[in-house]
């Protein structure tokens, strides 16, 4: 690494002192501040509060632990995660463009959120892929409780190791007397290293991600529609030059955090035992008034009748009449147990 790039704990405190009271190039007006702040504690309340909720809905209910409510646990997660450790800190970094807390903290920084970015990613590719096998191939079997649990630890891990770079060379440098966070990489063959990393995390975070999810509710969609399924909601630079810079730098900054926010919003509105469990985890809100088909929709099993008729609509049954009911099966039709995948 280069000289400048390393500074000591000594060099880092006495700067942060003199950062806390000095004015940056970045330093807004009051009013400003106040207005991001609470912009930025809003995404916070709402990411962290509806997503810790979607977790409940899911893990307390029995009915809702599926396959694919087990991989929204984690998408869930993977975004709670980023709200409450990442938000705050880039508003506060973003907001004066000096880093206040600490070489560890640095590390940590380019560490957890950036893997729980990548989990909430694979996190809807597992869910892609989950739809896929349930409409494509119905009479599949599933994935067992064991077999998500391996999906999910291989999730968390690859992610790890995606991350990890950014973690091992991330440091603490001094920019124009304003302490930074940064990732240096080494200078000996670093910028190969740099592309290779970028290549490889392109590949395995945008690309096969966006592969698999269009490929999949590509068929998934063609699938339907031959079916003739009923359609639903499917699921330094000068002074100026910095001015221009810091009206832009909070909002991207508030706007590529606000997605850890929008999946419990987008579960409540669309899907109605989600709406429920919204209903039941703030019934002690006094404008909230839970009912009991609220609690019969979380805590009841569907008949089989119910199930058979879901199933029909989703043409699963649509083998043939004669099949369906052969002397094999003594004339009757085949349940969960059979293979049939239950509605998520």
């Amino acid at each position: 690494m280069g000289a400048h790039a390393i500074v000591t704990d000594a060099n880092i405190s006495s700067s942060l002192e003199n950062n806390t009271t000095g004015i940056t190039a970045f330093s807004m007006p009051g009013w400003q501040l106040a207005l991001w702040a609470t912009a930025y504690l809003v995404l916070v309340l709402v990411a962290v509060t509806g997503n810790a909720t979607v977790i409940w809905i899911i893990l307390a209910h029995q009915r809702m632990r599926t396959v694919t409510n087990y991989f929204i646990v984690n998408l869930a997660l993977a975004d709670l995660c980023m709200a409450a450790f990442n938000a705050a800190f880039n508003f506060v970094y973003a907001s004066h463009n000096i880093w206040y807390f600490g070489r560890a903290f640095c590390h940590f920084q380019n560490l957890f959120p950036i893997t729980a970015m990548f989990v909430s990613i694979y996190s809807m590719t597992a869910i892609a892929a989950d739809r896929y096998v349930a409409i494509v191939h119905p009479f599949q079997p599933r994935l067992s409780a064991p077999g998500t649990r391996a999906v999910i630890a291989g999730i968390w891990l690859l992610a790890l190791a995606l991350a990890f770079p950014q973690c091992f060379y991330s440091t603490i440098t001094m920019d124009q007397g304003a302490t930074k966070c940064v990732v240096v990489w080494p200078e000996d063959n670093g910028s190969k290293m740099l592309l290779l990393y970028h290549l490889v995390v392109i590949a395995l975070i945008y690309v096969l991600p966006l592969v698999v999810m269009l490929l999949a509710y590509s068929v998934i969609g063609l699938t339907l529609w031959r079916r003739e399924v009923p359609r639903h909601q499917v699921h330094g630079a000068s002074l100026r030059h910095l001015r221009a810079k810091k009206k832009v730098y909070l909002a991207l900054f508030w706007l590529a955090m606000s997605s850890t926010m929008y999946n419990p919003i987008i579960y409540c509105c669309l899907n109605h035992r989600f709406r429920s469990g919204f209903r039941l985890a703030f019934r002690c809100c006094p404008w909230v008034t839970p009912t009991e088909e609220d609690k019969i929709e979380l805590t009841h099993t569907p008949s089989l009748s119910a199930r058979i008729n879901r199933c029909h609509t989703k043409e699963t049954f649509f083998v043939a009449g004669e099949t369906a009911l052969s002397p094999a099966t003594n004339g009757q039709a085949k349940g969960p147990q059979d293979g049939l995948p239950d509605e998520s």
